[in-house]
């Protein structure tokens, strides 16, 4: 077993997002109630590529929890992977349209304007100015 913040391919683990005090408070339930609800909870239904895997399951608890106000770097594979298998929806903060998790499109405040293919994202954050590049993550401007 690794520790859950430990390093991944020699890469540290970034804070993503914090929230503390009653926005905390308000956010505990929802988050308990999104992780029950996870549907790849079970032993052997994760894969690496494109997905369920760690980073699908991180993307669909700040999905199903909006007052956490985060989304996963570009970097991270597996966040585009459809939880419930839609190929069209809403996320927190915008909308999506994926095949799979294979390819898509994503746009919204929080993501910026996201084009997923086998992947790799490349795009636009438009709330914290950058640019999305493939392999490398935000580079802001």
């Amino acid at each position: 077993m690794r520790p859950p913040d430990g390093r991944w391919f020699g890469s540290a683990p970034v804070v993503i997002a914090h929230v503390s005090g009653a926005e905390a408070e308000r956010a505990i339930p929802l988050i308990e109630a999104a992780v029950a609800a996870y549907p790849y909870a079970t032993p052997g239904t994760y894969r690496a590529w494109p997905g369920p895997n760690s980073n699908t399951f991180v993307a669909s608890i700040l999905d199903a929890v909006p007052e956490i106000d985060a989304v996963l770097p570009p970097t991270a594979i597996g966040k585009d992977y459809p939880v419930d298998g839609r190929w069209f929806g809403r996320t927190a903060g915008g909308v999506f349209l994926t095949l799979g998790g294979y390819t898509g499109f994503r746009i919204g405040w929080r993501e910026g304007i996201e084009i997923n293919l086998l992947g790799a994202v490349a795009g636009i954050d438009l709330r914290r100015p950058a640019l999305k590049v493939p392999g490398f993550g935000r580079i802001g401007l």
